[in-house]
């Protein structure tokens, strides 16, 4: 065995430009793997940041039926019970109650429709990015119950600054009379995202409570979980069962975002279709390259097989030149695809502002690179290239000896 292997490892550099060539080009489609992969994690990781860390955070808890009816009526049931439950739970890192009503929101210049939504500041802080999207102003400060935190666009549209007065017209739970508040713009936040920028209003949720008359109710509990939580399977967490009780619904981000799953599988089938790619290219490039070793060859195996070479001999032959070939672009593949992937996963890539399923990327995306690249993918290219071999080996072992001496180029 160990004679066939130095004689493939010999014959696979007998023609050193064709060995060259079809090693490099296994080796480029096994770093495309690499990095598609490598991509496609560091975009989900992005993805999930910017649903978790702007405003969603890892899961909420409303009443059933608020988030498809938005009713100001509809506040968390038993929410001091569930209050209580949270503040002991080992799950939960932190949590903010906040409130939601349709609203009015006039300037002297403008009028538009926004989504007003009352916040405890403090709490909020370690929740979302409220506060560190602030461009302009400052984050609600104690002491001024009057004041107001609105998006760039929306500020583009009220033709407001910093100090000017708005009025916020709400309808009152229950009686749905209307209750008006004048407000002093605060702070201008900054999400990159046209949604938030432009369709939502911060007030303290004091203010709001009153503004609705719903006493010391919520409307939703944001909740960020501890460090070690997987959030990319966070949804198959009890937890989120445990607080879906009293007629109140707590899902996670997954939960509030279920079209992400379907982002999160066709990156799996992005890099299915790479690796099918890869395989395609695998397969033509040591068919071709096998076939023109043996019609280059036809002569010595013809010799070969005259002198006594049994037919399996010949298939050995192939198959193990197949698998050195194998061998050196897997070695050329992993060196060039970590290379490559490192790179890139320091500088990151720059997708900033592009909306995926509602989701505007804010942040550099950085390839992430794991073990199981560098051990799975290369492994399995190895091993096609072996299977692959078997056809030329075939081919070489049923060649018969007069026929073989007869050719030769």
């Amino acid at each position: 065995m160990l004679f066939y292997l130095k004689l493939a490892w010999r014959n696979i550099f007998r023609n050193k430009r064709r060995t060259i060539i079809s090693g490099l080009a296994i080796a480029i489609g096994l770093a495309a793997l690499i990095y598609t992969d490598a991509l496609y994690k560091g975009m989900e990781i992005n993805i999930i940041d910017n649903i978790t860390k702007s405003f969603i955070a890892d899961g909420q808890i409303h009443r059933k039926g608020f988030r498809e009816k938005q009713e100001t009526e509809l506040t968390i049931n038993n929410l001091d019970k569930i209050v209580k439950k949270l503040e002991n739970d080992p799950l939960v890192k932190s949590f903010s109650l906040r409130t939601y009503s349709f609203s009015m929101i006039s300037s002297s210049n403008n009028v538009s429709s926004v989504m007003l939504i009352g916040i405890n500041p403090e709490k909020e802080k370690p929740i979302s990015q409220i506060d560190d999207a602030i461009i302009k102003g400052d984050y609600l400060k104690d002491g001024k119950e009057n004041q107001i935190i609105i998006g760039k666009k929306l500020a583009e549209i009220l033709e407001v600054e910093i100090g000017d007065r708005i009025v916020i017209t709400v309808a009152q739970a229950h009686s749905s009379d209307l209750s008006q508040e004048l407000f002093r713009v605060g702070g201008i936040y900054y999400f990159n995202n046209p949604q938030l920028d432009k369709g939502m209003a911060f007030i303290k949720i004091n203010k709001a409570r009153k503004m609705l008359n719903i006493g010391n109710g919520a409307h939703e509990i944001a909740i960020k979980l501890i460090r070690g939580v997987d959030r990319r399977h966070i949804d198959n967490l009890s937890f989120w069962k445990k607080y879906s009780v009293d007629d109140n619904e707590a899902l996670s981000w997954m939960g509030l975002f279920p079209q992400m799953k379907m982002v999160f599988e066709m990156t799996g089938l992005g890099t299915a279709i790479v690796g099918l790619i890869l395989f395609a290219i695998v397969a033509l490039v040591i068919v071709n390259s096998l076939f023109m070793s043996i019609y280059e060859r036809m002569f010595e195996f013809g010799v070969l097989r005259a002198i006594g070479t049994r037919p399996f001999g010949a298939f050995k032959m192939i198959v193990l030149e197949s698998g050195a070939l194998g061998i050196l672009s897997v070695s050329i593949g992993i060196v060039l695809g970590f290379t490559v992937t490192y790179i890139f996963s320091k500088i990151g890539i720059d997708y900033t502002g592009i909306e995926m399923m509602g989701v505007t990327i804010k942040n550099l995306i950085y390839p992430v690179l794991t073990v199981k690249q560098f051990i799975i993918y290369p492994i399995v290219v190895f091993l096609i290239t072996i299977l692959i071999g078997i056809y030329p080996g075939i081919y070489a072992a049923k060649l018969k000896p007069a026929e073989a001496l007869r050719k030769s180029l």
